[in-house]
């Protein structure tokens, strides 16, 4: 499981469920690693997967921190292989944003008050296949 400076990975109890705690900033560095994690998903899973990302910071990512390849990679890649993407206590605008993205990307974008409710939601939706 990713551990970065900024990010933990945790066990969600969902199948094929990549679920991260941010506590901090996100840096160039944690995107570049959870990136990295992501991608090696997505060549290893057949399918689609889901992805929980759950704040337990005010603080979403410094500027630039997607400007890697492997961020950039893994974005372009989860537009087909990210069934859900679900963040819960995201700071500021960030929620509304991830909502409205899923209105326009073929991925189901939702966002929660809390790592509870977005896990409960998760477990309503069919297994990814």
């Amino acid at each position: 499981m990713l551990t970065t400076a900024n990010i933990k990975e945790f066990d969600a109890g969902l199948p094929r469920t990549y679920a991260f705690r941010i506590f901090d900033e996100v840096t160039q560095d944690d995107m570049e690693a959870m990136s990295a994690r992501m991608n090696d998903a997505f060549d290893r899973d057949e399918g689609q997967v889901d992805m929980l990302l759950v704040f337990r910071t005010s603080k979403t990512s410094e500027m630039g921190a997607g400007w890697s390849a492997e961020a950039m990679k893994a974005q372009g890649r989860s537009l087909s292989n990210v069934r859900n993407y679900v963040v819960a206590n995201a700071p500021g605008q960030a929620g509304g944003i991830v909502e409205t993205m899923g209105k326009v990307l073929p991925v189901e974008a939702k966002s929660f008050e809390t790592e509870e409710e977005a896990i409960e939601w998760l477990k309503t939706q069919p297994r990814a296949a």
